[in-house]
């Protein structure tokens, strides 16, 4: 029986039970923990830089009352790079191939923004859906345009991480399906495909940080028009 290019993508289960859980607390499981040592062995150093350098260029042009979200956003990157890598590894789940997930994520943090925009400074936040200088007869129409990207702007987040990570895994599958095929009907083309699997599991190796960085790099965009 062939089975769906899609089965990878549903959420596994044992016994009836869901697992998507702990698909989702796994990533936390591998992540190094500062121990009672003085000095910290290689990998939480380079941890440590990495968070110091990425909450330093993220945080930057934000205004100060923005950095209270310094620990919101650099643990959201953490989680998503090691939800992203993880699945990658064979017998995994990717949990941020599913769109609920990441508009799990998505929606509430981009609401929380818009809702301190409001409550800060609501004269500027509302400045955002009419542009200086627009025609009379030309306000009610740019009104609901802008109001329309407003709200879309979460469903293009959860959508651009789904649709990225999902891409890469089909493709992913269907090259290293053809490999398996081809390995007794043309050995020769199957190695020169194999090679083709490893340089696309080095460039989605590479798609899923930069996917994690792009979602909350439009976060912190979106933090930024509302501080």
């Amino acid at each position: 029986m062939t089975l769906s290019l899609f089965d990878q993508f549903m959420s596994p289960a044992l016994l009836g039970v869901p697992l998507f859980a702990i698909a989702l607390v796994m990533p936390w499981m591998f992540l190094p923990r500062p121990g009672s040592r003085w000095l910290n062995n290689r990998t939480l150093t380079l941890k440590a830089w990495f968070t110091r350098y990425f909450t330093f260029q993220m945080f930057t042009p934000i205004n100060r009352p923005g950095h209270k979200w310094a620990l919101i956003l650099t643990s959201l990157m953490i989680f998503l790079i090691s939800l992203n890598m993880l699945g990658l590894l064979p017998y995994t789940f990717t949990p941020t191939t599913q769109l609920s997930v990441n508009l799990g994520l998505a929606v509430p943090l981009w609401l929380a923004t818009v809702l301190m925009g409001l409550r800060n400074q609501p004269t500027a936040a509302l400045g955002h859906l009419l542009p200086e200088g627009t025609p009379v007869p030309l306000i009610p129409v740019l009104i609901i345009i802008e109001t329309i990207s407003l709200f879309i702007r979460p469903l293009a987040l959860g959508v651009r991480l789904t649709a990225n990570l999902t891409a890469g895994h089909l493709l992913m599958q269907l090259i290293a399906s053809a490999c398996f095929v081809m390995l007794t009907l043309a050995p020769t083309l199957a190695i020169l495909t194999t090679a083709v699997l490893l340089l696309l599991t080095i460039l989605e190796v590479a798609v899923a940080m930069i996917q994690a960085y792009v979602f909350v790099l439009l976060m912190s965009l979106y933090l930024q028009e509302n501080v």
